[in-house]
């Protein structure tokens, strides 16, 4: 770096301070016996259904118990690996001090009963997180980065408590439980505008549009950071949903907005994508996209399907993260670039649609989802969708003989496609004692509308219509950049000598 101030992070190893080094090696192992603990409550919760709380204070009920395990895991492989990344780093200790911080903030956010302690926590998760993304001292771009997600998280953390100030307000509540006990006696406006604050916020959280650019200013965080961000950072708007799901379903016009803007991240996600040159973006704009799936699951009702989506999207975009320098390829540039849309040849159109078809109906029949007109036929539609769009993608990707690829893809599919189902119900199971689990919405025009559109969007982007369209190109390029003072502008910029 340029900066007079950043210490070499390359070169010769420094000695080991003993002190310090033994702190990320005890986080380490505390955090899996965390998890461990994790899986004995969870055990012990299936079997007894314990009524665990210090009254007024925390209340562990099944969203607890789940994302506790979750939560623990993702931070035990995030300080497994971190001890590795940055060994030598003179900074690993705060780093991993700071994570593991992160990790215990998280776990009280999912317990914590009482409003002030949900909202200081809810505070403190998104500074922690953005103290990770500006880890690097002397980065200009680094503390940038910071600085705009840290605006971000505490408007989020500022709607949630003007939204649960103004509950308590008209309760007199003072716990979240007690909230949501006294929502049927609330009148509209109240509830519209408590609901309002709580959806954006959980918007911001999850980075959906318009409030994606601290996700894509964010690639200055070290690897690890990245990780524990897109795999459970994100997830928090989804799980503020679930926890105040009796707030926000009492209106039908608010769970249609949770809809349209979950569908408007979903195609927006996969749009910038398509725009971003480098690994780490493109994994950014996926989680805008696939964060959109996971809210729009909440606005149809099922926030059962919501909790599973943000856990198994943690899997995949944690390894994605954690494996992402494996992706970087140095080559020279081509005359003509991959062609990033499109079908090739009949057999692939074939076998994505037969996937995409079947594995919707699998999942209909393993869920009971679909087979009556409410919102479950609309979940199962998106579904569909979303098998079809990972059918074509292992159709178009996957180095085998076509052959045996047209063959392999179904055979991988509807087994993946039974375990989400699997996952679901077992996640609905635990999630039983939460107020409202599932509030299936009817479906109306609006929703046909926005089923159509998304369908158009999504033909348009995969026959690859939208990238004959200059002005499109340029609308994404800008919408998809980060803020301009955490961008390395300059190749002196990498250069720590």
């Amino acid at each position: 770096m340029t900066d007079g101030t950043q210490r070499r992070s390359v070169g010769s190893l420094p000695e080991p301070n003993n002190a310090s080094s033994r702190v990320p090696a005890a986080l380490t192992r505390f955090v899996w016996a965390m998890w461990l603990g994790t899986l004995v409550v969870a055990a012990v919760f299936v079997r007894s259904d314990p009524q665990w709380a210090v009254e007024g204070l925390v209340a562990i009920d099944g969203l607890t118990v789940v994302m506790w395990t979750v939560v623990a895991f993702f931070s035990g492989i995030v300080h497994s690996y971190s001890r590795r990344y940055l060994a030598g780093n003179p900074d690993k200790t705060r780093f991993i001090t700071q994570v593991f911080a992160f990790t215990l903030v998280v776990m009280v956010v999912v317990a914590a009963d009482h409003i002030a302690l949900f909202a200081a926590a809810w505070l403190a998760m998104g500074l922690l997180m953005a103290e990770l993304i500006g880890h690097v001292d002397g980065w200009p771009q680094a503390q940038a980065a910071a600085r705009t997600a840290r605006r971000y998280f505490v408007g989020g953390a500022a709607l949630v408590a003007a939204s649960l100030t103004l509950l308590w307000s008209e309760t007199g509540a003072t716990t979240i439980t007690g909230l949501l006990d006294a929502v049927g006696g609330l009148s509209t406006t109240t509830t519209v505008l408590a609901a309002g604050g709580l959806v954006v916020a959980a918007m911001i959280q999850s980075a959906l549009l318009p409030f994606h650019t601290w996700i894509l200013s964010s690639m200055t965080a070290p690897t690890p950071a990245s990780a524990l961000m897109h795999a459970g950072f994100v997830n928090a708007g989804g799980v503020l949903l679930a926890r105040f799901a009796p707030v926000v379903t009492v209106e039908p016009t608010i769970m249609l907005a949770i809809v349209a803007v979950g569908a408007a991240s979903a195609l927006g996600g996969k749009l910038l994508k398509s725009v971003q040159s480098d690994i780490k973006g493109q994994l950014g704009c996926s989680t805008v996209g696939q964060m959109g799936f996971m809210i729009m699951q909440a606005g149809l009702g099922f926030f059962g399907a919501a909790i599973t989506h943000l856990i198994l999207h943690g899997f995949y975009k944690a390894y994605q993260f954690l494996s992402s320098g494996g992706e970087v390829e140095h080559t020279s540039p081509a005359a003509v670039s991959d062609h990033t849309a499109g079908f090739n040849g009949i057999g692939s159109v074939v076998v994505t649609l037969v996937t995409g078809i079947l594995g919707g109906a699998l999942f209909a029949v393993l869920t009971g989802k679909g087979t009556i007109i409410n919102g479950g036929l609309l979940l199962t539609f998106f579904v569909t969708f979303a098998t079809l769009h990972a059918a074509r993608s292992a159709v178009q990707h996957t180095s085998l003989p076509a052959t045996f690829r047209y063959g392999a893809v179904p055979l991988v599919f509807f087994p993946a496609i039974t375990i989400y189902a699997i996952v679901y119900e077992a996640v609905s199971f635990l999630l039983a004692d939460l107020p409202v689990v599932t509030a299936s919405t009817e479906l109306t025009l609006l929703h046909g509308v926005i089923a159509a559109v998304f369908v158009g969007v999504y033909l348009a982007i995969e026959t690859g219509v939208h990238e004959g369209s200059g002005r499109l190109y340029v609308a994404l390029l800008n919408l998809g950049q980060p803020t301009s003072d955490t961008l390395l502008t300059t190749t002196e910029d990498y250069n720590e000598y």
